[in-house]
């Protein structure tokens, strides 16, 4: 089936999938980078408002107008979430285990879920519920036994990230606007902020070709197919998409860099990875069945 023929609800899954993937990269492609914190986020940042650049222009070139880049008040709420989330996200990833980001990060539909109800009124559907719960013991499964003691900011940072972006998806779920380039646009910030760093601790990086793939390719991808997602979905299906990181990411750096998970960490992401694979297919299949 061509895809333009597509529900808007498989369209957003679709997109959202591939957003999710191309994310689960971005922790080992980091590392594999070798710098600090203050560099990878500069140049991370930069090279990715770089891309928006060009691409806007070639929008423009093609349509002779590009679209709302921060759409009104409600798009600069948003900005702000995807620039703060970006910044605590960096800081995790280097003050505490990869294993730890990906898994704390599986919190963020659990936030969406949140949010929306208290603020939207939108209650979840109890596949998402049952979902939810699964996905919850998974992470309960890993976090028993991954979470290691001595990393405190470093989590708390990833625990900001991700309630950074569930309020962004649930803002952007709430005006049903075109966000999919504020998250791009929005890496002005985290570059100036991280510019300034560089300037008082130093430029560091040992393997710029991994940043320069990072900030060119992975991060502008998924930012906008993550940020297109609540147009399509709700917050909490959304967020259920930055899952994919957690499952995968801790695979591809035992892939790289030997660190080979434990067990429990294989168990859990693998609880999870199904409960998404559940929740995606029974949606398709609902939305599947004519109304009668």
């Amino acid at each position: 089936m061509p895809f333009s023929h597509l529900s808007p609800h498989m369209k957003g899954v679709i997109i959202t999938f591939l957003g999710g993937l191309t994310l689960s990269f971005d922790i080992p492609v980091l590392r594999l980078a070798d710098g600090n914190v203050w560099t990878m986020l500069f140049l991370r940042s930069a090279l990715t408002v770089g891309v928006a650049i060009l691409v806007l222009a070639a929008v423009r070139a093609i349509r002779g107008h590009v679209p709302p880049l921060v759409p009104g008040w409600p798009g600069v709420a948003v900005a702000v979430l995807y620039a703060t989330s970006t910044i605590f996200f960096m800081l995790s990833v280097f003050n505490t285990t990869s294993a730890n980001v990906a898994f704390i990060l599986a919190f963020n539909p659990m936030f969406g879920a949140l949010l929306s109800w208290i603020f939207l009124g939108e209650k979840p559907r109890r596949a998402t519920f049952i979902a939810m719960a699964a996905m919850t013991a998974g992470v309960l499964i890993i976090v028993a036994n991954g979470l290691e003691s001595g990393h405190f900011w470093g989590d708390l940072s990833a625990a900001a990230s991700a309630l950074a972006i569930a309020g962004a998806l649930t803002i952007s779920r709430a005006t049903r606007r075109d966000f999919g380039f504020t998250p791009i646009v929005a890496a002005i910030l985290p570059a100036i902020i991280g510019g300034l760093m560089v300037a008082k601790v130093g430029f560091v990086v040992n393997e710029p070709y991994w940043i320069a793939f990072n900030g060119l390719l992975l991060t502008p991808f998924a930012f906008w197919a993550l940020a297109i997602g609540p147009k399509y979905l709700s917050a909490a299906e959304t967020g259920m998409f930055y899952l994919l990181e957690t499952v995968l990411a801790p695979i591809w750096v035992w892939l790289v860099f030997t660190e080979e998970p434990p067990v429990a960490t294989l168990v859990g992401g693998a609880i999870i990875l199904i409960a998404l694979v559940w929740h995606s297919t029974h949606s398709m299949r609902r939305e599947a069945i004519p109304p009668h």
